[in-house]
């Protein structure tokens, strides 16, 4: 089991492949693949982890499970919170303990991501349904230093969840969709 603190910000990506392009020219390596995931978080009833700020998330990534709990985090110029995760063998079986213990599923995301590193740290690209998204994540002064590298001001850095940016999103768009999936987001988007 791992356990960390995170120290991160999101940006907004316009164009992937300039960003890409500019992650080879800085040093970076791919590290993962753009590669499928699907988060699904847990609570319990009258969500006292949401109350609390905090988070339970099972992750398929490609074919690996992993389950996540984040701990309220502190939001300045970076988000930093405490971060448990490990991998899961099964996770049809880890939602089915899950749901046991009094979780249900409360919210579901998912994107495509491709993670890379220098070695002291990651960014990594999500293309999401509600748009395209960076999240540069290491050590604070690494994280600014790699986005005046990356031409990402500080003004452009976003501390919100994927869940606060969607129902944000949702609001700005008066988009019906409850869940950040993308058949959800564009089957209702076409209505």
């Amino acid at each position: 089991m791992s356990s960390n603190k995170e120290v991160e910000i999101k940006f907004r990506v316009s164009d992937v492949r300039a960003l890409s392009q500019r992650l080879r020219q800085s040093g970076f390596q791919l590290l993962t693949r753009r590669t499928h995931e699907m988060n699904t978080l847990y609570d319990r009833p009258g969500q006292p982890l949401r109350k609390r700020g905090e988070l339970l998330r099972l992750r398929q990534y490609g074919r690996k499970w992993v389950l996540t709990h984040k701990a309220k985090g502190k939001a300045g110029r970076h988000k930093t919170r405490i971060e448990n995760e490990t991998q899961v063998a099964d996770g049809t079986r880890m939602d089915a303990i899950l749901r046991a213990l009094g979780f249900a599923p409360t919210f579901r995301y998912e994107k495509f991501r491709a993670e890379w590193t220098d070695g002291k740290g990651h960014v990594v690209v999500d293309q999401t349904p509600i748009g395209d998204f960076g999240e540069i994540e290491g050590p604070s002064r690494w994280i600014d230093r790699t986005a005046r590298t990356l031409q990402i001001r500080q003004g452009d850095y976003i501390t919100d969840t994927y869940t606060e940016l969607f129902f944000r999103w949702k609001k700005h768009t008066r988009n019906p969709a409850e869940e950040m999936t993308f058949n959800a987001v564009r089957r209702l988007h076409r209505r």
